[in-house]
């Protein structure tokens, strides 16, 4: 069955114990991430539990499909329902997930998490909407209505109110990503500190700054990892906020260079770990999820060429005359589009 909005909320309050297998899909990969973790603490509390949590990726299922059955079916050697969560699921894990909703194994339930998927083209999508033991949620940017509830909710559930200017101020700075929005909605209510009781401008311009670095990292993500719809969004908002188009290019290009870097390492033999903490800056958590996918993403030689292409943007924007802005977003939508057919391998 497929949910939609306010069924979404009511669903992960209180989830059809019929619903087999949850799929949490959508450009906004910081509330696929927060949906996904909802619906699986509906069974299991903590989700770092050994006995009843289990995560397989989608690399995994593509080298051992049957796993997905098998953990399904596992029982906890503590007793306890068990959660089975999937990352990285893509078309090409439609089959295997339509014969597991056909056919469903023990009594796990099942938390897969993808990127956007078409709505009339996917069928992965398809699969799980048409299934009645199955819920499909798509999770795309906020808007303005959903952005003001979440504002208010986290400043809420710290005892503080918010005036309009500064309300709509943060709203014009947040929502490209679920997850990036609560983490400077977080930072906010600890710059206020106990005893405040109402967020002001001057507030939020202290504890968020202009939220450019947040564009930013979105246009880099959105990039690396194939998400074009997503990084068209992000270049916009980069624009809106007056963002360099020579920062945005050279914000890419270091992630491609560490990127090469891990690449080399990986190629020569290390683990995906090992090179993550070689890296300097060593990449750890909360980059490592991102970096990790893009990593799977990206070969040695298509590195090397998505570096030329940047160079060529940027010397580009600075010599021919031609707008900055669209030089950069036409290098990036090429590296994107470079990603995207990659991940659909």
């Amino acid at each position: 069955m497929k949910l939609a909005g306010a069924s979404i909320d009511r669903f992960l309050a209180r989830p059809d114990p019929a619903v087999r297998l949850v799929l949490v899909f959508g450009p906004d990969g910081g509330l696929v991430r927060e949906r996904a973790a909802l619906a699986a603490k509906s069974v299991v509390p903590d989700l770092n539990d050994p006995f009843r949590v289990v995560e397989l990726s989608g690399a995994a299922l593509d080298d051992d499909p049957a796993r997905l059955a098998d953990e399904a079916a596992a029982i906890s050697m503590i007793g306890g329902r068990r959660v089975v969560r999937l990352r990285d699921l893509a078309d090409k894990h439609a089959k295997l997930i339509q014969a597991f909703l056909e056919a469903p194994a023990g009594d796990a339930l099942v938390v897969a998490e993808a990127g956007d998927l078409p709505n009339r083209r996917s069928t992965l999508r398809s699969a799980v909407e048409e299934a009645a033991n199955g819920a499909a949620i798509a999770c795309y940017a906020d808007d303005a209505g959903s952005l003001d509830d979440l504002i208010d909710q986290v400043l809420a559930k710290a005892g503080l109110g918010i005036d309009p200017d500064a309300k709509h101020w943060l709203a014009e700075r947040l929502g490209a990503d679920r997850a990036l929005s609560r983490s400077e909605l977080d930072k906010l209510v600890l710059y206020m500190g106990a005893g405040a009781t109402r967020v002001n401008l001057e507030d939020v311009r202290n504890a968020v700054g202009d939220a450019s670095d947040i564009g930013i990292d979105d246009v880099v993500e959105a990039c690396l990892g194939g998400d074009m719809a997503r990084l068209e969004r992000s270049l916009e908002r980069c624009r809106q906020a007056g963002e360099n188009a020579i920062t945005v290019l050279r914000a890419v290009s270091r992630q491609v260079l560490q990127l090469q870097l891990a690449r080399g390492l990986v190629d020569n033999g290390a683990s995906v770990e090992r090179a993550l903490s070689l890296l300097k800056p060593p990449v750890r958590f909360p980059r490592d999820r991102a970096f990790k996918a893009q990593l799977n993403r990206w070969s040695g030689h298509r590195l090397a060429d998505a570096v030329d292409l940047l160079v060529e943007a940027e010397l580009d924007s600075k010599t021919t005359g031609n707008p900055a802005d669209a030089l950069t977003a036409r290098a990036l939508m090429r590296i994107a589009g470079v990603a995207a057919r990659s991940g659909r391998r």
